[in-house]
């Protein structure tokens, strides 16, 4: 677009962002006087030779613009009523407990609310895998533990335990073997008074563990003068014991139990004897 000077007729070229600082005023950079460009704004020059440019045309009525190349859409507020205040407080004036929730914070909250409502059902999913999990690591725990009953039983400290509990709930733990704490106080053999060549054969045992155990099984060898063996048995604690209430109940701590064995007298060679728990 071209301007020009009413006083020294010096034309301009100039650009909108010119006209809009002073509403059309410009000052010329040539004689510095100060005068109205859109008197005489034109956007082509005339052909030359020219003295002025012709004047702008007497204002009209505002011409109506209809080529659209661009529309910005207007943002939403949302108002919301904080403290029981109505929409026709709001209405009225009184803007002062309004709160205006700005657009990303309400995409940010949508997406908070999605995300926990995924965790929720993520977590209504995962409860079964957890059960699952819980019963099968009781299940493993119940089936090591079997394995390893005796030396839990036998434990001074998880063996009490497992008795008291057995005994509050009713239930009867498995004996455990420890013949290493069975002692043998007292023995004696002799001929049998009433079997002709047969031997007697006594012997007394101590349960020093503090568990029951079940009764072991005896080994009974018998030797010569050069330790060689003569005769040997082996008795389990059915064939010394007749009483069954106490094969199932076993030895009790620090119980002390006497055991008479009748074995066939081998001859004059056996002069030593031994007794073996098994």
């Amino acid at each position: 677009m071209y301007t020009q000077c009413p006083d020294c007729l010096t034309v301009f070229s100039l650009d909108a962002d010119a006209l809009a600082p002073a509403g059309g005023h410009v000052q010329c950079g040539h004689c510095d006087a100060v005068f109205d460009a859109l008197g005489c704004l034109a956007s082509q020059l005339p052909p030359e030779p020219f003295t002025r440019l012709a004047a702008a045309v007497a204002p009209g009525p505002a011409p109506r613009l209809e080529l659209a190349v661009y529309r910005p859409r207007p943002e939403p507020v949302t108002a919301a009523v904080v403290g029981g205040t109505s929409s026709n407080d709001a209405d009225g004036g009184d803007f002062s407990r309004l709160v205006f929730t700005p657009r990303f914070a309400r995409a940010k909250g949508k997406s908070a609310r999605r995300a926990r409502a995924g965790r929720e059902r993520s977590g209504e999913r995962r409860w079964p895998w957890v059960l699952v999990c819980l019963a099968l690591t009781v299940l493993l725990g119940a089936q090591v533990a079997w394995a390893q009953r005796n030396p839990l039983l036998a434990d001074p400290v998880t063996g009490r335990w497992l008795r008291e509990a057995c005994a509050m709930l009713g239930c009867r733990l498995p004996l455990v073997p420890s013949v290493g704490q069975l002692h043998l106080i007292a023995r004696d053999v002799e001929a049998h008074p009433s079997v002709r060549g047969a031997l007697m054969i006594s012997a007394t045992l101590r349960n020093d563990a503090p568990f029951a155990q079940p009764y072991p099984v005896v080994s009974l060898v018998l030797a010569d003068a050069q330790g060689h063996r003569v005769a040997m048995r082996r008795l389990r604690p059915s064939e010394y014991l007749d009483d069954n209430e106490s094969l199932h109940a076993g030895m009790a701590p620090g119980a002390v139990t006497a055991l008479v064995l009748e074995v066939e007298d081998p001859g004059r060679k056996a002069v030593a004897f031994e007794f073996g728990f098994e």
